[in-house]
């Protein structure tokens, strides 16, 4: 998510020598920070290119290395990342590492690709690297100096392994001489280690959230939140989007076990409790009248009758080469074909949550926060407080896909009303933990947005390309949105359309446009963003213009990529590894797909059976990508099979539908996720690179979908161009 800021990872690349001054502090150890001069593209450059202190380890006199993660951790293994980056250059003993959250702190610990705090659009590791691999030079030159000092030898002689330092017969531990590091003077410029002096990078590195999850470490997740005297809340929110509040009776729910009051706030109705469940039951008690006069009253029948409708006509420019129409109409043959994607949930595992403590004086929030500068700001708007005042703690989070990064804070806004309305109706500074259940984040939750694609492609003579017409329909999510002036341009939302208009394949005769109806749906990236859609339009599409020009699939997406080696070079390993030039056993089918996402790059080429009953069984997938640096292999293939397994999902039998503008799913069991029974065998192959880190949470999620639709093709005769496949009977 959070892709419209992904600029090169040349704009973000630090100077070393503007890594200056250390910040020694007093407080038991040593804290590394630095001063980082930076460049994030023209919009920002100029509120990017201040120098600040950023505080990103601390070494404790007992010797504990604790890394300050600036990035939400919601199980993509950030933290273990930034964690390996700093061990590698300080040499530490994995053992001795573990990590703490930062606060909300925009100026001291932004994402430097965003320009604020905030974690997604697979950003973390690639506008980190050099800045956390500098923290732990820095720390490790700091403690060197100290010992050369103690120990009355040159800097030269002293080195680190394992966490100890030595020269000759002295020895100490990184927390013998952590107090007398800060104590000296911070050096002026240091140096990073050459790529072959790795000793965890590249190769392998201990997850430092495990020993936590595995114990169920109290508080780690914002729903284990339990603090003294703490209300917990739940709201009754209009079940139409846009409505109203018009009246309410909380008689009944006021005489219930454990309700402690119901009180009236923007967002609706909130109901108090002693603890959870007398506080849904107190919900579910209240008697309410909503005003749906301004709601969306809507169906996805009608919006999708109308969007097809759209598709029939021209939009807004996204991109344009040549004369598609022309090259069209002198092709030898043309296919055209429309696709329909739902709305989709991100259904993560823990839905929202937030705690609130609000004394009149000072706000403190403790959450998964995964764009942690707007729920500060927000915060602190709706307590009416200065953001000095408002502290956002930073927890683990058991999932987001996007759900967290909300551009309107409105989770955290909600939160922030309960606790002004309590404390201005009692007087009592309490925390009071605001719960979303299942039904609430999916029934009240963001959504992929539903997209309608129509596209026209031909093939010549020769069985070249020959004219692309692109059309998509769907909301765009930056609209309306302080986003939009980075994503929105000339009316086009670029996360609906990324993925086609960027394509890297050579398409000299191509044209993409787009429509964004208005419709009172809110929506929001879901993980990867546009390319869910837009990858499986154009990979699919591929595979009939092969099949047109009576190419093999894999070659005939090659010739096209003849100016995207890294895209070609996945493809070509992943069809290696997958034995693509031989058949495959009897019974099974194979379908590839080839997307770009995030600068990340990946192939998938999945292999299916049929079931008696005529769904789909993919049976194994095997992935290559090009990232870049792989910082930590281990974390990177369990991404991509994590993203890999959460597209297959949501293709299979995914599917957000509404009923006169009410959303008729409710949980797990009417809005289905992936089984343990659907999951194929993954084989990951990762290409080894020199060049910068990118993404690895979102990349592996576009492909598999087109890779399987190509392949039940193969099986079958059919071309899945509606989602999730279960609506023809194949899930």
């Amino acid at each position: 998510m959070l892709h419209y800021l992904n600029k090169p990872l040349e704009a973000t690349k630090t100077n070393r020598r503007t890594f200056l001054k250390m910040t020694a502090m007093a407080a038991g150890g040593l804290l590394i920070g630095g001063m980082i001069s930076r460049s994030v593209g023209p919009a920002m450059a100029e509120a990017n290119m201040e120098e600040m202190v950023t505080p990103f380890v601390h070494i404790s006199p007992e010797g504990r290395v604790t890394v300050i993660v600036k990035h939400l951790d919601m199980g993509q293994g950030t933290a273990t990342g930034l964690a390996t980056l700093v061990a590698d250059e300080l040499d530490a003993a994995a053992d001795q590492v573990g990590v703490d959250f930062a606060p909300a702190d925009a100026e001291v610990y932004k994402n430097l690709i965003f320009g604020m705090q905030g974690t997604g659009g697979s950003t973390a590791i690639a506008n980190s690297f050099e800045q956390y691999r500098m923290a732990g030079a820095t720390a490790r030159t700091m403690l060197i100096n100290a010992a050369a000092e103690e120990w009355g030898v040159s800097a030269a002689d002293v080195s680190i392994e394992n966490g100890v330092l030595s020269a000759g017969d002295n020895s100490a531990t990184f927390g013998e001489l952590a107090m007398k590091a800060a104590a000296l003077e911070a050096p002026t410029d240091v140096t990073m280690k050459a790529p072959e002096d790795w000793v965890y990078i590249g190769k392998s590195f201990p997850r430092v959230d495990i020993p936590q999850k595995s114990t169920g470490a109290v508080g780690m997740f914002g729903m284990d939140v339990q603090l003294d005297d703490m209300l917990v809340a739940v709201t009754a929110r209009s079940p139409k989007f846009g409505g109203t509040l018009a009246s309410f009776d909380a008689t009944e729910a006021l005489a219930m076990d454990g309700v402690v009051d119901v009180i009236e706030i923007p967002q609706g109705v909130v109901v108090l409790a002693r603890a959870t469940w007398p506080a849904i039951q107190g919900r579910d008690a209240l008697n309410i009248e909503w005003d749906f006069s301004a709601a969306e009253s809507r169906g996805t029948d009608q919006l999708l009758e109308e969007y097809r409708a759209l598709a029939q006509q021209p939009g807004l420019t996204a991109t344009t080469n040549g004369d598609a129409e022309a090259a069209l109409t002198n092709a030898a043959q043309v296919i055209e074909a429309e696709y329909v994607f739902p709305y989709l949930n991100h259904a993560q595992m823990e839905p929202l949550d937030i705690t609130v403590l609000y004394d009149g004086t000072s706000g403190t929030f403790w959450t998964g926060s995964q764009l942690q500068t707007i729920d500060h700001n927000v915060g602190a708007s709706v307590l009416g407080l200065d953001p000095s005042q408002v502290q956002i703690n930073t927890l683990w989070a058991g999932g987001s896909f996007g759900r967290r990064a909300i551009y309107d804070s409105h989770y955290t806004a909600e939160a922030a009303a309960i606790g002004k309305a309590w404390f201005e109706k009692t007087g009592n500074a309490q925390p009071i933990k605001m719960i979303y259940t299942r039904e609430d984040d999916v029934k009240g939750g963001y959504y992929r947005p539903m997209h309608v694609h129509r596209v026209r492609a031909g093939v010549d003579a020769d069985g070249d390309i020959s004219g692309w017409q692109h059309r998509i329909v769907g909301q765009g999510i930056m609209i309306g949105t302080p986003f939009a002036a980075f994503a929105v341009q000339d009316g086009v939302d670029h996360s609906s359309v990324e993925g086609a208009a960027d394509t890297t394949y050579d398409l000299p005769d191509f044209h993409v446009d787009v429509h964004h109806p208005d419709v009172g749906i809110p929506v929001l990236w879901w993980r990867a963003v546009g390319h869910t859609h837009t990858a499986y339009v154009m990979e699919t599409m591929m595979d009939e213009l092969a099949e047109a020009a009576g190419q093999d699939q894999v070659e005939f997406r090659l010739a096209a990529l003849k100016n995207d080696p890294r895209l070609a070079g996945v493809l070509r390993l992943a069809a290696d590894k997958a034995g693509w030039s031989t058949a495959p056993a009897e019974g099974r089918y194979r379908g590839v797909a080839v997307h770009k996402s995030f600068n990340s790059y990946v192939a998938e080429i999945a292999e299916v059976s049929m079931r008696d009953d005529g769904t789909v069984k993919v049976e194994k997938v095997v992935c290559a990508i090009d990232c870049g640096v792989p910082v930590n292999p281990d974390n990177i293939a369990a991404q991509i099979e994590g993203g890999l397994g959460y597209g297959l999902s949501a293709i299979l039998r995914e599917e957000l539908t509404l009923t006169e503008g009410e959303v008729d799913q409710s949980n797990y069991y009417d809005y289905l996720p992936l089984r343990m029974a659907d999951m194929p065998e993954v084989e990951v192959h990762i290409v080894p690179s020199t060049e910068a880190p990118t993404g690895v949470g979102e990349p592996g999620t576009p492909p598999i979908g087109p890779a399987i639709a190509n392949a039940i093709y193969q099986a079958t005769g059919t071309r899945v161009r509606e989602l999730p496949m279960s609506k023809a009977g194949l899930a």
